[in-house]
């Protein structure tokens, strides 16, 4: 009974870990549209949500990554369950305190990776470093260097060309052009960023079903509602959100016109879509951040708050410390009291 209690406790945390990653990340996908004033906030939440779903219903690769990659699958099935479940508990409170203090805050942080560095330090607390997978969190690390750097060379460089090719057009027809051009890349980032950050839910509670069943097989067919739920908590936290998060990174970093806002949505875009191919969960944070700082680099450096700028990196950097002082002491603290 107790083991069956840590799993349903289990999947309601991970359901609201969706829910805090939606919330802050909303951010992400409808920042640069909201900011250009190219889409209402209304259907741009609605829009994203929508897109969010699909794209977390779709694609499990990440999800394999998050719930068999980050800590040693072999090692976790032979704990006993409450012992399994308590390493997991503490992960996920660690990105639901973060989180939530964060989007308060009106910082876009990493929610993947604030879970995944508390997923790292709850597992050692509890079994020693042994236990983590340091080649996945090795591929990890190079990618919160490598998104935002691709985010904002890709800004940058795209919206040059976008400027150069339309440099005979009269803004008021560019305007009318990249507004509803903005659905379509709204969309797109919305489905991407649901395709990485909205496979972790379906990951942790795949793996808790695992430690549960002891059925390897389930990696490979993982249950439809699983799916549905974890596409469903995502979806709700974007309708719900983080509208201090969308103020910082669509308004108060630089300001964008309908242009602007497609080139950031683009550019963050495809790096987010290529990185859940390849299974490595990165930061969308840190990817459409990156690119919005490119494109408002484009017309001149100070056009970019770098003060702005310097507290959202900052943030970025302390969800690591954060978030490992977090996931010991809270699974030291779950140690204790099971």
């Amino acid at each position: 009974m107790p083991e069956l209690v840590l799993l349903i406790l289990v999947i309601a945390a991970a359901i609201g870990f969706g829910i805090v990653n939606g919330f802050n990340d909303a951010a992400n996908s409808v920042a640069a549209s909201v900011g250009s004033r190219a889409i209402s906030p209304r259907n741009a939440i609605i829009l994203a949500a929508f897109c969010e779903f699909a794209g977390a219903s779709t694609g499990l690769e990440v999800a394999r990554t998050i719930g068999k990659g980050i800590l040693d699958p072999e090692i976790i099935k032979a704990l006993p369950e409450i012992t399994a479940f308590l390493i997991m508990v503490a992960a996920l409170v660690t990105v639901i305190i973060w989180g939530t203090i964060a989007t308060r805050l009106g910082l876009p942080v990493s929610i993947s990776h604030s879970f995944v560095t508390g997923l790292a330090t709850a597992g050692a607390a509890v079994l020693g470093w042994e236990v983590v997978i340091w080649g996945v969190l090795q591929r990890i690390g190079i990618s919160v260097v490598a998104a935002p750097t691709l985010g904002f060379i890709g800004g940058f460089v795209l919206m040059i060309i976008l400027l150069w090719a339309f440099r005979r057009n009269a803004p008021s027809r560019m305007r009318a052009i990249f507004s509803r051009l903005q659905w379509l890349t709204t969309a797109f980032l919305a489905y991407s960023h649901g395709k990485n950050d909205g496979q972790m839910p379906i990951g942790i509670i795949t793996l808790a079903l695992f430690i549960h069943t002891g059925r390897v097989e389930i990696w490979d067919n993982i249950p439809w509602w699983v799916i549905i739920v974890s596409s469903l908590a995502i979806s709700s936290g974007i309708v719900m959100g983080g509208w201090r998060v969308i103020k910082t990174v669509g308004m108060k970093i630089t300001t964008m016109q309908p242009i602007h806002g497609f080139a950031t949505d683009a550019t963050a875009a495809t790096v987010i879509e290529t990185a859940s191919r390849l299974g490595i969960p990165v930061s969308t944070t840190h990817c459409a951040t990156a690119a919005v700082m490119g494109v408002g680099a484009t017309k001149r450096l100070s056009a970019v708050r770098w003060g702005i700028t310097r507290n959202i990196v900052l943030a970025w950097i302390l969800t690591f410390p954060i978030c490992a002082a977090l996931g010991w002491i809270t699974a030291s603290l779950l140690k204790l009291a099971l």
